[in-house]
């Protein structure tokens, strides 16, 4: 997806060539590029039988969906959840997690 973004449509062959090497083979990235298709990430115009695919979000947007797959998945659908993990993982302080209260009771106040 990255790729897509920084430099538009792109048909598979343009897309491995963006690729360092040792290359992923055409089969592989035409097999993840069908299956972002797929789940509603991808999209694509036709020319002929050659499919030239490009983003159907924007990445602000597929990043919100992971986020919102992942809390789903291993916190229990829970935000709650995983800001305890990371406190619990000392990855988040008292004076961050302050701040983050601060935050939340302005949007509240708007």
């Amino acid at each position: 997806m990255e790729l897509y973004w920084t430099y538009g449509p792109m048909f598979i062959r343009e897309l491995q060539d963006r690729y360092p090497e040792p290359k992923p083979t055409f089969s592989t990235l035409s097999n993840q590029v069908r299956t972002l298709q797929a789940d509603g990430f991808m999209s694509h115009h036709a020319y002929g039988s050659n499919f030239q695919y490009y983003p159907a979000i924007t990445k602000e947007d597929y990043c919100k969906s992971g986020i919102h797959n992942l809390v789903d998945e291993y916190f229990s659908s829970s935000y709650a959840n995983v800001v305890l993990s990371f406190v619990k993982d000392e990855k988040l302080s008292v004076k961050e997690l302050e701040s983050i209260i601060e935050i939340i009771k302005d949007n509240q106040r708007k």
